[in-house]
């Protein structure tokens, strides 16, 4: 009764070879689905497990063949190879089905039927460092008789284990040197393009940034005459609105700063810095009419009294001040151009000379 329940557990986990497979073997296919008569539970050696690979151990994704090898097999004789599993496990995979291969054929009488050694195997791999127990090969083998035997090979264990790696002393290297190819003229064109793109760009933003700064300088900007200027100032003061007492200071103040303003422009006089009596003290030296001069000191005079001693002026000095201040610029700019015309004369006047001698 035991025999017959393991008989039958065999047979739900056994999967018949294609006939191709049978036909090159000389080996027939048994049909599973037939009621077979009782057969024997055959321990069986000749199990083994294969390397592919050449080394001492077998490490992760090592490629192994597992099978079994069955000697002096009547031709003839039917066998039903185990089921792979559908559904595979990372720590002991099956990649390819079963393969039957003839070891050897060795000839009988006449009409006796010839005996083969036969060799099963699947290739197996895992992916998972560990000792495993393989599953157990068990093969049906149908006699002439009709009896199927049940041959069981013994259990194989498998070890797997990694490759030790010195983290260190391992230096990753590459297999191979890199190989380094000329730079073509079609790999450096983009490169130079957007060189020549940058240089513009910071070029015009420099330019920018110089034509800004000189615009805002003092030093670039356009600078009108000191005579405009200072005419331009003392134009902004005329009318009697500046008169009164409260306001004379600021008036003075504005007319005197302005005149200081085009002595230092016109004669180079640091007349800002400079009292009344330094500034006409330097104006000595001037070529001024004496009228003009005695009204310009009487005006800075007045000024003075004004601003530090509180004194209120009259609203005819006011009304003389502002004219003595233009007359001033326009006398000493007239002068100044007077001056330039008569250099020119005698220079055409030299020229001329010159060129009769």
């Amino acid at each position: 009764m035991r025999n017959a329940l393991i008989y039958l557990m065999m047979l739900l986990c056994m999967a018949p070879l294609s006939a191709q497979e049978a036909d090159t073997l000389a080996v027939h296919e048994a049909d599973s689905s037939e009621v077979l008569p009782k057969g024997r539970l055959i321990p069986v050696k000749g199990a083994f497990l294969q390397q592919l690979q050449e080394r001492d151990s077998v490490l992760i994704a090592d490629q192994l063949l597992y099978g079994f090898e069955l000697d002096g097999v009547l031709e003839g004789t039917q066998l039903v190879l185990p089921e792979l599993p559908q559904k595979q496990d990372y720590r002991l995979m099956y990649l390819s089905p079963w393969r039957m291969d003839t070891l050897k054929v060795t000839k009988q009488g006449k009409d006796q039927p010839r005996l083969m050694d036969l060799k099963g195997s699947v290739v197996i791999s895992s992916f998972e460092e560990g000792l495993y127990e393989l599953p157990q090969i068990v093969v049906g083998r149908m006699t002439a008789d009709g009896v199927l035997d049940t041959l069981v090979f013994d259990p194989m264990r498998l070890e797997v284990k990694t490759m030790p790696v010195d983290t260190a002393t391992f230096v990753p290297h590459d297999i191979k040197g890199q190989i380094r190819y000329p730079v073509t003229f079609a790999e450096v064109m983009p490169w130079l393009g957007l060189f020549w793109l940058c240089s513009m760009l910071i070029i015009l933003v420099v330019g920018l940034i110089i034509m800004n700064r000189r615009r805002n300088d003092p030093a670039f900007a356009h600078k009108d005459p000191a005579h405009i200027v200072a005419l331009r100032k003392l134009d902004s003061y005329r009318g009697n609105k500046m008169w009164a007492p409260e306001k004379q200071k600021a008036f003075y103040s504005g007319v005197t700063d302005t005149l200081r303003e085009y002595i230092s422009e016109r004669y180079g006089i640091g007349a800002m810095e400079m009292t009344t009596a330094e500034i006409f003290d330097q104006m000595k030296s001037v070529d001024l009419p004496k009228e003009l001069y005695d009204d310009a000191k009487e005006l800075f005079d007045r000024a003075d009294f004004v601003k530090f001693a509180k004194y209120v002026a009259s609203d005819e000095d006011n009304a003389a001040a502002l004219p003595v201040a233009v007359r001033f610029v326009t006398e000493t700019y007239r002068t100044e151009v007077e001056e330039e015309s008569a250099l020119k004369t005698d220079d055409v006047g030299t020229t001329k000379d010159g060129g009769n001698e």
